[in-house]
């Protein structure tokens, strides 16, 4: 449920010339954000549901977007307030305004060659621009990393959970365990919820992936390396295109401290994924190309990437601990080609690394 007629008539009194409310529609897509179209007798905006609700933390992200605009990238800072500040809490909610911006999402397969090579320069100029910004003092001083979040985005907190340390990679033992207790959820089902073809995939990709993991669980990476400050959500539904450019890179929640260069890969493999579970290496090539020339990451860093990446998504589940641990199944239909991913690139491991790095 969204915010009331007088929680939005109690928010827009705290800045210049927003208006009155007229309608606040909720936006569907998405899984982790609260976000509202706001048309106002002023105009539109987005209004933002901080759902984490860490008032300090929101206002370095926000901090960080006005000087990343300030440097000439496409984002959208928040609208300040009348005190100058950009956050509203409101019944212990924390509400942030922002420029409405025309746009559409757009995954990898609608991107041509040109924009994908466009994308990579995007992301590797979006690094090199946080590494200035985020080494400059805010007056509650040095900005701080923010916590990680499980999601599509991003590393999940792993099959141990959220002990595990941040950059350590996944536990083989802590592996097993897990899916033996997602495929005893599976096979006895939610309540009187009849088994279903979901099921059955599930199931079948639990065993596969566990056979999997035991051929090649002497791979597991070291720790991760050449951190650097990353928007830590970089996907198509963060970012908004206008026409062929991109427009807007939003929801900056998860920026933090993290060997870079994973990003790029993870960002790349939710971009390029196709139905089928495999990834296009023609539009990755020309990606990664120009993420190294914009960030300055050489071949080695981005090989060393993509293997720490290959190896967090042969232990990683976080789509059915959302299913069958939480009830949740908004991440349901992205199973069937992230699972499929994961045999594919073992199998085509090579190919995948030679196009990060060639």
């Amino acid at each position: 449920m969204g915010p009331d007629t007088g929680t939005l008539h109690t928010l827009l009194r705290r800045y210049d010339r927003a208006g009155e409310p007229v309608s606040c529609i909720p936006l569907t897509q998405g899984l982790l954000n609260r976000g509202y179209r706001l048309t106002t007798t002023r105009g539109h905006f987005f209004l933002k549901h901080h759902l984490d609700g860490d008032q300090a933390a929101i206002a370095r992200q926000h901090s960080v977007t006005l000087r990343l605009a300030a440097l000439g990238l496409p984002v959208a800072p928040p609208v300040a307030r009348t005190d100058g500040t950009t956050v509203t809490v409101l019944g212990g909610r924390c509400y942030a305004l922002h420029p409405w911006v025309e746009g559409r999402h757009r995954d990898g397969g609608e991107l041509t060659l040109a924009q994908s090579r466009k994308l990579g320069a995007l992301l590797g100029h979006v690094h090199t621009c946080l590494a200035k910004v985020c080494r400059e003092e805010t007056p509650d001083g040095p900005l701080a990393p923010l916590a990680p979040a499980e999601g599509p985005g991003r590393a999940p907190a792993g099959p141990g959970g959220p002990g595990r340390p941040e950059d350590a990679s996944a536990d083989p033992q802590d592996t097993y365990a897990l899916i033996e207790e997602l495929l005893g959820l599976v096979r006895r089902g939610r309540g009187s919820r009849p088994r279903d073809s979901f099921d059955e995939l599930a199931e079948h990709r639990l065993i596969e992936r566990r056979a999997l993991l035991e051929r090649h669980a002497h791979r597991r990476p070291a720790d991760g390396t050449a951190p650097g400050w990353v928007h830590g959500d970089f996907h198509p539904l963060n970012l908004l295109y206008r026409g062929g450019e991109p427009a807007a890179i939003v929801d900056w929640d998860r920026l933090g401290v993290r060997p870079r260069a994973e990003e790029a890969v993870r960002a790349a493999v939710i971009f390029f994924l196709r139905p089928d579970g495999t990834l296009d290496l023609a539009k990755i090539r020309p990606y990664a190309r120009a993420y190294r020339r914009a960030s300055g990451a050489g071949p080695a860093e981005l090989g060393a990437a993509v293997h720490r990446v290959w190896w967090e998504r042969l232990n990683d589940f976080w789509m059915l601990r959302w299913r069958y641990q939480r009830g949740d199944h908004r991440a349901d239909p992205g199973f069937p080609a992230s699972a499929a991913l994961t045999v594919w690139w073992t199998r085509s491991y090579e190919a995948v690394r030679d196009a990060f790095t060639d």
